[in-house]
């Protein structure tokens, strides 16, 4: 659909596949993380910087996810794209970071329990902390 300007509409830009990518793209996190907190680490076998990162990346995708559910005209689709792509493509190198920054043995722990946690989750679990969304919202 063209805009006035002829410019294609940014919601028709928007990619088919893009919320199954937000999606699954947090629940593979949700798995890092996950496992890294059963994996019963001490603070300091946490490196900072790359969970940082990975939080800060996981947020991203659910902002994404928030936004996708508002009504038109309400956000601005083409930076929120922008964004989410680029979240998108560094999330899953920054979750490779955080697990090559882990002591052998914490690597070798959170190896063998990220896929058993990962098939334990939940579709629905993709969207915890998205306002609106998941087991918080009203």
């Amino acid at each position: 659909m063209r805009g006035r300007r002829g410019r294609t509409s940014p919601a028709r830009a928007l990619p088919a596949d893009l919320r199954a990518r937000l999606e699954r793209t947090r629940l593979d996190t949700l798995a890092v993380l996950r496992a890294l907190d059963a994996a019963h680490l001490s603070p300091r076998d946490l490196p900072p910087r790359e969970l940082h990162h990975v939080f800060e990346l996981d947020a991203d995708c659910a902002e994404a996810l928030w936004a996708l559910d508002q009504p038109a005209g309400t956000v601005d689709l083409a930076a929120m794209l922008r964004d989410t792509l680029r979240a998108l493509e560094r999330i899953a190198p920054a979750r490779d970071s955080l697990r090559a920054a882990l002591r052998p043995e914490a690597r070798e722990r959170l190896q063998k329990l990220e896929p058993l946690v990962r098939a334990t989750l939940d579709p629905g679990d993709a969207y915890n902390d998205v306002p609106g969304r998941g087991p918080k919202a009203p």
